[in-house]
């Protein structure tokens, strides 16, 4: 298994992926089904299909956002759907629309302020909680710079630098920017949809380029979504097997896990309130 040093300073193994007959019913029928996945620790997981295949479902199933009806599943170890809560913990999302998105109307120094408050309140040690104020907030500082770094995304160059609005982002810009804040936490496995969607085929070589650096580093699974595989990633195609259920079940099941998904607790609202979002 191999390991480096994820953005927190710590040492971290990324997940290997393993899944049999993997499949998801919405209710008009299947949304995805009969899906095999092997990949090992550190790669690079493309999640191919049509718009409409199922393939944010899948998403949402190996990082345990949503629960499968059929095969099983193992991500770090940890079996699915039996240990969704574990899955969740190691795993983090990235620009997946309805469940872990940019606010247009935030800046970028926001969006990371709060992504590091709320890593430090629930995924931080209780002994990290009881650091100081400055050292606390020191950490905090490292791990931001360290994922900015590892996703190329240099503050200082945008047009009003860490005060810039998410809207005045281009989308190779905010894509680097959610995989920044997704990475605050040093997860394990990390997802991020539509990959490839709207952009030039110079970005597209961008991304993937980017995507294959930090599933490298040895830290961290990356599973990404797209339309169009990159050469070397592991293939996982959601339109493999028939389905029944048409792109609007997918929304509708995407929905429901989002409403799930995104239900903020008190503890959550304090992170938040701290962090200046309302």
């Amino acid at each position: 298994m191999s390991s480096s040093t994820a953005p927190d300073g710590t040492m971290g193994t990324a997940a290997a992926i393993a899944a049999r007959g993997l499949g998801v019913k919405g209710p008009r029928g299947w949304v995805f089904r009969s899906v095999d996945i092997s990949a090992p620790p550190g790669s690079l997981v493309a999640v191919a299909g049509p718009s409409g295949s199922g393939r944010t479902c899948l998403l949402l199933t190996l990082t345990g956002r949503m629960r499968p009806g059929a095969g099983h599943a193992e991500v770090a170890g940890l079996p699915l759907p039996r240990r969704m809560a574990a899955v969740r913990r190691v795993s983090a999302l990235a620009h997946v629309p309805g469940v872990a998105e940019l606010d247009a109307s935030l800046t970028v120094a926001e969006h990371l302020r709060e992504g590091a408050l709320l890593q430090q309140r629930f995924g931080g040690s209780l002994r990290g909680l009881l650091r100081p104020r400055a050292g606390r907030a020191a950490a905090a500082a490292t791990r931001t710079e360290a994922a900015l770094a590892a996703v190329g995304l240099d503050v200082e160059a945008l047009p009003k630098g860490a005060r810039t609005v998410v809207r005045d982002l281009g989308r190779l810009q905010a894509l680097r920017l959610s995989l920044a804040v997704a990475l605050l936490g040093g997860p394990r496995l990390l997802a991020v949809d539509d990959t490839d969607l709207k952009l030039s085929p110079a970005e597209r070589q961008a991304v993937w380029a980017l995507l294959r650096s930090l599933a490298a580093r040895g830290d961290v699974t990356v599973l990404a979504v797209c339309s169009e595989a990159p050469e070397g990633a592991v293939v996982v195609r959601t339109d493999a097997g028939s389905t029944d259920a048409g792109s609007s079940d997918v929304d509708s099941t995407i929905a429901t896990t989002a409403t799930a998904t995104t239900s903020t607790t008190k503890g959550e609202a304090d992170a938040l309130a701290e962090a200046g979002r309302p």
